[in-house]
């Protein structure tokens, strides 16, 4: 504690104890007094203390959280006492020497200082029937003073004081030492210096004076006190504050509103989040500035997602662009949007992992079509273009989409919905076959703050756990294990890897960092929506961009929507914080590879222990050719008023390979890399693909409906 009652008197303890049983019932304790203290305003906190975001929830009367003595400077308190009770200390309640002064003066005609003790002051308020704020009789007088000794008896001096500058009114509707100091000077209590002190204290004579009588008060109370007191004009620039406040009114914080609804809750006056206040406001500001340079684009909105890696709380939480939003209350963090090529890290992850794929594997980035229930899937890359051959690092640092359709073949619809499950991706529900292929590249609609929970994942070396917001709640499930490490950092060198990524997006962008960085932008059907997600080793930070409406945007990527928002956010993290790149785990390799002439030049690729190619590296072998047409299970229906010469269906391979040979129903067709046309028949047949010496290397079986055309 910070004070220490003095040592009282027999007399006073027989007389505290007595007043016990004549000093109304209705007196409450200093825990029921704290505990039934209620702000006017509902606040959430940030992981510091400061506030996020405040509502009016009273029209009466303006209060804060309460506040501990230990929270309140030392130079206000010193004041207050200096002002309103000197003998503080060393009195038991009633002050009878500054009693006997005031009688004394009332009688020779002399108006002077009253005798009311801090105490005397704080039972007034306490119990409102003692005559507060008013005229009292002198059974009122007498009752007072007896509340205020057994409350000296009852409480330390220290609840007394807290108490007191927690309830007293400062000026006009501000009520306790919060409120107080955060309306006139802006300021934590924590923080008022002497001279703001001193104009606080003689506020609480007369709190709504004018400044004539603030000015001579406050300067009489400094010349009361110790020499070493502030300056006239330090006074008088803390009055003109106070005054200044009046002018400009109290001005709410509204960062986090999004946050604020969901911990606040409905009857709710305080929480506590894991946000921090100075990274929260720049990722609002950065998120609005960008959104507004690219509104011209059909760009209105936007969400930004900050994560600590190590904890999973969440540092910064903008749900909307604010004002610049046509739809601000919508809350873009949660909101379920589809990601895009966002997704592809976990695909390739999950491929990787299984030892299905390495980092140097050769996928073809050919034509290729699917039937699926919605009928044949033809997926394209960004730019409409095919590359053949390129390695899986290409692949994903590229966001090629081809390749990424015939990794999901490979690993199974199935299999890769239920790993999105676990990395948090709640909403992914229903069976691989309801969203097909296109879940590669993004079809099923996710939040970008489950978005993020899975990058996370792939920072924390393949560690799941869930993130936290509130920093009262407990921490949520526990942590599991999605990916081994070695595949996390696997993944992890390829998304941050410029060269590999360069085929698509070139070597500077917004993508490119001075520091080590893992990141992955998406884009969703018809620019409806811009994801950018990466991390370093201490924080992961998620961006979209879009429209709260869906309304597609125009002419916006990945690398001109959301990246240069997170390559803000994440190089201020880097300097403040810094980071690291992150240091190869047990169970990789590094080998040198030497490609396929004319694919990619020879480098040194990270493999997981066991899959390293031990000859003719990322060389494709004979089971490597797949038909891409016609599609497997696909039906195609035969149209009589088409001529029949001009009705074919298409043999065609993923592979340059001359050497294939194509057979229908089990007869040869031809021998040929280039396919076969060949002239449909109803009926179902099969397809297959084979080596030279037989060895079948695909089979694919689809239907024809129809009448024969007949031959011109």
């Amino acid at each position: 504690m910070r004070y220490l009652a003095g040592p009282g008197t027999v007399a006073a303890m027989v007389l505290g104890a007595i007043l016990l049983w004549t000093v109304p019932p209705s007196m409450p304790s200093f825990a029921d007094v704290r505990e039934g203290w209620r702000p006017s305003a509902a606040q959430l906190l940030d992981r510091h203390g400061d506030v996020l975001y405040e509502m009016r929830v009273e029209a009466h009367g303006r209060r804060l959280a309460w506040t501990s003595l230990v929270d309140i400077s030392p130079a206000l308190e010193q004041a207050v006492i200096a002002s309103e009770d000197r003998r503080f200390f060393a009195h038991h309640g009633v002050d009878f020497r500054a009693l006997a002064g005031a009688i004394m003066g009332r009688v020779i005609g002399k108006r002077g200082r009253g005798a009311s003790t801090i105490a005397m002051q704080l039972v007034t308020m306490l119990d409102p029937g003692l005559g507060r704020g008013g005229h009292r009789s002198v059974l009122q007088k007498l009752t007072q003073m007896w509340a205020a000794c057994a409350l000296e008896y009852r409480w330390s001096r220290n609840q007394i004081l807290e108490a007191y500058l927690n309830l007293v009114t400062w000026r006009g509707e501000i009520q306790g030492v919060s409120a107080a100091t955060n309306i006139l000077f802006g300021k934590a209590p924590h923080g008022v210096n002497a001279s703001e002190a001193l104009v606080m204290a003689a506020l609480l004579r007369a709190p709504n004076a004018k400044y004539s009588a603030v000015k001579r008060r406050a300067e009489a109370l400094r010349r009361s006190l110790a020499p070493d007191q502030p300056s006239l004009q330090q006074v008088a620039s803390a009055i003109d504050c106070v005054f200044a406040s009046r002018r400009t009114g109290f001005k709410p914080v509204e960062l986090a509103p999004h946050v604020a609804a969901r911990l606040l809750g409905e009857n709710r006056r305080l929480a506590r989040s894991t946000l921090d206040l100075a990274l929260q406001r720049l990722a609002t500001e950065v998120l609005k500035r960008h959104v507004s340079e690219v509104h011209e684009h059909g760009v209105n909105d936007g969400a930004v997602v900050v994560v600590e890696n190590a904890t999973g709380q969440v540092w910064a939480y903008v749900g909307s662009a604010g004002e610049l939003s046509s739809a601000a209350w919508v809350d873009g963090v949660r909101s379920l949007r589809q990601p895009g090529s966002a997704l592809k890290p976990f695909l390739y992850a999950a491929a990787i992992d299984r030892h299905l794929l390495t980092a140097a594997s050769l996928l073809a980035d050919t034509p290729l079509e699917l039937s699926e229930e919605r009928g044949l899937y033809r997926p394209l890359d960004y730019d409409r273009r095919f590359r053949g051959l390129v390695s899986s690092r290409t692949a994903l640092g590229s966001s090629l989409n081809v390749p990424a359709v015939r990794t999901i073949q490979l690993l199974g619809v199935d299999v890769f919905a239920a790993e999105l499950r676990g990395l948090g991706l709640s909403t992914i529900v229903e069976a691989g076959d309801f969203y097909g292929a296109a879940l590669a590249l993004g079809s099923a609609d996710v939040s970008l703050w489950d978005l993020v929970s899975a990058y996370r994942t792939l920072a924390n070396g393949g560690i799941w756990s869930p993130l936290q917001l509130s920093a009262d709640s407990a921490a949520g499930a526990s942590p599991s294990r999605i990916y081994s490490a070695a595949t996390a950092f696997v993944v992890s060198d390829i998304l941050a890897d410029r060269a590999s990524r360069s085929a698509t997006f070139g070597l500077e962008n917004s993508l490119a960092t001075r520091y080590w960085s893992a990141v992955k932008t998406g884009t969703s059907k018809d620019m409806r929506d811009n994801w950018c997600i990466g991390y370093t080793s201490r924080f992961t930070v998620g961006v979209w961009v879009g429209n709260a409406t869906g309304a597609p945007m125009r002419d916006v990527s990945g690398i001109t929507g959301a990246a240069p928002v997170w390559l803000e956010v994440m190089s201020y993290l880097h300097d403040r914080y810094g980071s690291a790149a992150l240091a190869p785990p047990p169970g990789v390799n590094s080998q040198l590879v030497a490609f396929p002439q004319g694919v990619e030049a020879p480098r040194h690729e990270w493999f997981l222990t066991g899959t390293e190619p031990s000859q003719s590296p990322a060389r494709l072998d004979h089971s490597w050719p797949r038909i891409v047409s016609p599609a497997d299970g696909s039906i195609v229906a035969l149209d009589p008023d088409i001529p029949p010469g001009q009705q074919r269906i298409q043999f065609a391979a993923g592979t340059s390979t001359p050497t294939l040979q194509w057979l229908l129903d089990g007869h040869e067709q031809c021998s040929t890399a280039v396919g076969c046309m060949w002239a449909p028949q109803p009926g179902r047949h099969t397809v297959t693909l084979a080596s030279p010496s037989g060895r079948t290397l695909d089979q694919v079986s689809f239907t024809i409906r129809g009448t024969a055309p007949l031959e011109e």
